[in-house]
């Protein structure tokens, strides 16, 4: 019988990247506070894009109130376009978000392409 040497090989491939994987330092949470004192703290639009992500769930369930399966339609239909308003959120922002009036442009245009309102 024939040794697997593929087989050995990727399960060893598999092994070490969980290995490395639990090694990496993990991302910290972010809440709102972060992004108080832009000017003296600057935040990566990365960390920006993705705690305003975050707040989809909340948006929707404040948009359409009460109504779950709004709700859930609204979650996902952002979850659908999250990775191309991500990318023109990258194309028109600066990589360092370091004033109050730049965060409020990513959010705007990030919630807008996420969840754009029903009249649009």
């Amino acid at each position: 019988m024939k040794f697997p040497i593929v087989t050995v090989t990727l399960v060893l491939a598999a092994l070490l990247f969980v290995l490395w994987d639990q090694t990496r330092e993990q991302t910290q949470t972010v809440d709102a506070s972060r992004f108080t004192n832009l000017k003296e703290n600057p935040v990566k639009l990365s960390t920006t894009v993705d705690w305003v992500v975050t707040q989809v769930p909340a948006l929707c369930g404040q948009a359409n109130g009460k109504a779950e399966g709004d709700k859930a339609r609204c979650i996902k239909q952002a979850e659908a376009r999250t990775s191309t308003c991500r990318r023109g959120v990258y194309d028109r922002f600066p990589s360092i978000v370091a004033s109050d009036a730049v965060f409020r442009d990513v959010s705007i245009t990030l919630i807008n392409c996420l969840a754009p309102s029903s009249s649009s």
